[in-house]
């Protein structure tokens, strides 16, 4: 996400603009930080930033799952066992 320096303000400063101000600000599509102690607190984002957001989440998890599976079928021997082999192994009834 990037943000323009100019959309960085002090929390005194977002107090003294309202919050009315800065969420049509977030709603013409700025992203602003706001900062505390001279460091980004926090985001005020409009929503077509926060369904992109929640769309590269969804992504990011997708890809995570896909790194998984590529995994898995790079390092499979091939080798597979029975459940009721495994089961008798373990000394495990199953009623």
């Amino acid at each position: 996400m990037r943000v323009d320096t100019n959309d960085l303000i002090s929390v005194t400063n977002a107090n003294r603009a309202g919050i009315s101000r800065l969420v049509n600000d977030a709603a013409e599509g700025k992203t602003i930080g706001i900062l505390r102690n001279s460091e980004v607190a926090a985001f005020i984002i409009g929503p077509e930033q926060a369904a992109r957001l929640s769309r590269i989440d969804e992504i990011e998890e997708d890809l995570q799952l896909w790194t998984a599976a590529l995994l898995r079928v790079a390092t499979d021997n091939g080798q597979r066992h029975d459940l009721d082999d495994v089961l008798a192994e373990l000394d495990i009834e199953l009623d």
